[in-house]
């Protein structure tokens, strides 16, 4: 037996300060417990003792005659930590704690909060809250509303959890507006025990929860997350609406990774990888819910349309087409069915226009005729009000055909008055309906999304052959001079000691040697600066490609030279690598930026100088997989171009594939390294290979000092 079965699903209750004064949470508590019919016992607590609800108070728990499950505890904060050591001593496990006053409120909450942890520890109890709205089950055998919403809750498939109380309290409020139900409700609030994490794994194989919704603030720990969420949404769609799209997480980073990366990303990114359908509105998670409670996951992304009046019809389509969905190929046999019984100005092509005139039966018979063609995956039915037809009575018209007929997601668009959807909510429905065809074809999109995911393959972490002591100790010399920035050119090296295709280079300290490497590569070269104090070379005319001969190269060097001077730059000069010129004008950008709660994210997509202003760049978080960083090629709008537009040689996939994956590989194995770029990944036009063209790495000194065995810097050369 699960332990969370003691909150969730208990057989008895203990309301620990239960109340007879009116509108108190341990009045409404006890009101909800009876009004809802619990099915178990119900044990009023309250030093007064007395009756409250007609039942018998007990003046402490320790006074109850029976086993008790569940306490739900609403008393003051300061007799949380004594109440906790009753219900111990009792032998109750499961606790929802309803009161508020811990970390939410300050330092002083928040030590209550850390010895209310322990406690949970030691007596190995779990505990929902505190500073939460309660725990909900509306499974018949069960009929727990240990809440204190106003409205008793709705029965329904979905498993909700909560952040904020307030919020959950208000959607209890509207379910029957939504024509939704909850199968089990959570309300985590501090989360100093069960969180988000904790309701999707106690779900994941409850039969009576077929979709799991969740608001979330924040993820507490977003590898447990990952690792939980992909397993689960395998098997039953998980939506969020993750709040606190801020930039309190971004950095005010100088790399251009991590200058597009911030907390959101990040969010985004992680429940992207872990299958989490993210919505951004109450209104859409709830219309994505909608759609899940009542249609099957789909075989394929193929729609079809019918409809009485063309324009919704074309609009729908257009909906449909920009979600990259595809319009069913209506079959020969399906069109002659439809033309045997509807008028002869009705188009059986899709989208199937019955036109304006169709009556109920024409409905009927085109739904039933639909659903039987091997062609189509999911439907969307268009109702306008014409010729007296009532909308409710084709509504209930297609939901005899839906329940005949469960195998397909069939969607109702009906552009109606709003008293449609009121009497909708007083009947049992078994299909979504919407007042316009954009909501359909978002809600059959979300399906397709929920079935391309459970298709998708789990993805492998490869492990590459790699010299990671050569990249150990340049980054320790790096340290060992006090600098968390790396040279470009100790930046290439270490991409180069990880396998990552660098240009072919040398590093010179004066004009003579940077002929000398010119002449052993072959012109054209590209040199540039590498700098222990300039980290942007473009600003200060650090870069000069195309150098075609030795005296040119002469000559750029000592302009170089003038102009550092002329700047003050050029004391930080290190010197200048000389790099083959790689040929080709498709730039592309990867990298890693570490968010400070989700950790090392990857970049990929389009470089060059238009990184900052086209921004057609995408995020995953570290490790990555190969399914993983194959998504992210994809994903950006470039990809075209490195499919080969206009006559250019298709770049090699798989080599950029494997470079996303060698520097997800780099990061796992130097965790402390904070920002990351190459840009560009120049598309050679003669390999299509993507060629690391430039380097930039950065670390977190104390880390990485930590980390390379270096904490006492550089002071006595222990990093050389």
């Amino acid at each position: 037996m699960n332990i969370l079965d003691k909150i969730m699903k208990p057989k008895s209750i203990a309301v620990i300060g239960a109340s007879t004064k009116e509108h108190t949470i341990g009045s409404d508590i006890m009101k909800r417990l009876e009004e809802y019919k619990f099915n178990g016992k119900i044990y009023p607590v309250n030093p007064k003792g007395g009756i409250i609800q007609g039942l018998q108070a007990y003046t402490s728990v320790l006074e109850v005659p029976g086993e008790v499950d569940l306490a739900i505890i609403v008393v003051n904060a300061k007799f949380v930590l004594s109440t906790i050591d009753q219900c111990n001593e009792k032998g109750i496990k499961g606790i929802c704690i309803i009161t508020a006053g811990f970390k939410e409120t300050g330092a002083e909450g928040a030590e209550l909060e850390k010895q209310l942890v322990e406690k949970l520890k030691e007596y190995g109890m779990r505990c929902v809250g505190p500073n939460c709205l309660g725990v909900v089950n509306t499974h018949p055998d069960i009929r727990m509303d240990g809440c204190f919403a106003e409205s008793l809750p709705e029965r329904g498939n979905i498993g909700f959890v909560s952040q904020s109380g307030a919020l959950g309290g208000g959607i209890l409020n509207i379910l029957k507006d939504l024509n939704l139900g909850f199968a089990q409700f959570i309300s985590i609030g501090n989360q100093a025990d069960v969180n988000a994490e904790t309701a999707i794994e106690y779900w994941e194989n409850d039969d009576d929860v077929q979709q799991i919704l969740l608001y979330m603030e924040s993820i507490q720990n977003p590898s447990n997350f990952r690792k939980l969420a992909s397993r689960v949404s395998k098997k039953k769609p998980i939506l969020a609406l993750k709040s606190g799209r801020s930039a309190a997480g971004a950095s005010a980073a100088s790399s251009h990774t991590g200058s597009l990366a911030g907390a959101d990303k990040a969010a985004a990114a992680l429940l992207k990888q872990s299958g989490v359908i993210r919505e951004f509105s109450l209104q859409n998670l709830f219309e994505t819910a909608k759609v899940f409670a009542n249609c099957p996951i789909p075989k394929g992304d193929r729609v079809a349309i019918i409809t009485n009046s063309g324009g919704p019809g074309i609009m729908a389509t257009d909906a449909v087409c920009e979600y990259g969905m595809q319009m069913a190929k209506i079959t020969d046999e399906t069109k002659e069915k439809l033309r045997s019984f509807l008028p002869a100005a009705a188009s059986v092509k899709n989208p199937i226009d019955m036109i304006a005139s169709a009556p109920i039966e024409h409905y009927k018979e085109t739904l039933k005729t639909v659903i039987a063609d091997p062609n189509v995956d999911m439907i969307i039915t268009i109702y306008l009000p014409f010729l007296g037809l009532k909308d409710i009575d084709v509504a209930k018209a297609l939901m005899e055909i839906k329940a005949q007929h469960p195998e397909k997601p069939i969607i109702g668009v009906f552009m109606t008055k709003n008293e449609f959807f009121t009497k909708l909510s007083d009947m049992e429905v078994n299909m979504p309906f919407f007042m316009y065809a954009e909501q359909a074809a978002d809600g059959l999109n979300r399906l397709n999304q929920q079935r391309l995911w459970m298709e998708r393959p789990e993805g492998k972490i490869p492990v590459y052959d790699v010299d990671r002591e050569k990249a150990k100790q340049i980054i320790k010399q790096s340290l060992s001079e006090g600098r968390a920035q790396l040279t470009t050119r100790e930046s290439i090296d270490v991409l180069d000691a990880y396998g990552i295709r660098v240009c072919k280079s040398g590093f010179a300290t004066t004009e003579d040697e940077a002929v000398a490497i010119a002449d052993s590569i072959g012109y054209p070269v590209v040199m540039k600066m590498t700098s222990k104090t300039t980290s942007h070379k473009t600003d200060v005319g650090g870069v000069r490609v195309n150098i075609q001969s030795a005296e040119q190269l002469r000559a750029e060097y000592q302009d170089l030279i003038a102009k550092l001077t002329e700047k003050g730059l050029v004391d930080g000069l290190e010197g200048v690598i000389i790099q083959e010129m790689v040929k080709g004008n498709r730039e592309m950008v990867c990298g890693i930026a570490t968010d400070p709660q989700y950790g090392p994210m990857m970049m990929f997509g389009l470089g060059g100088v238009f990184i900052e202003v086209m921004k057609d760049v995408t995020f995953r978080i570290a490790p990555l997989t190969d399914v993983d960083a194959a998504e992210m090629i994809k994903s950006v709008k470039a990809y075209k171009l490195l499919e080969g537009a206009r006559g250019t040689k298709p770049a090699q996939m798989d080599q950029i594939q494997e470079t996303l994956l060698r520097l997800s590989q780099l990061v796992h194995d130097f965790s402390f390294i904070d920002e990351l770029d190459i840009n560009p990944l120049l598309i050679s036009e003669k390999t299509g290979e993507g060629i690391a063209v430039d380097g930039r790495i950065k670390v977190r000194m104390e880390e990485a000092q930590k980390a390379l065995g270096c904490e006492c810097g550089s002071c006595c050369g222990c990093c050389q």
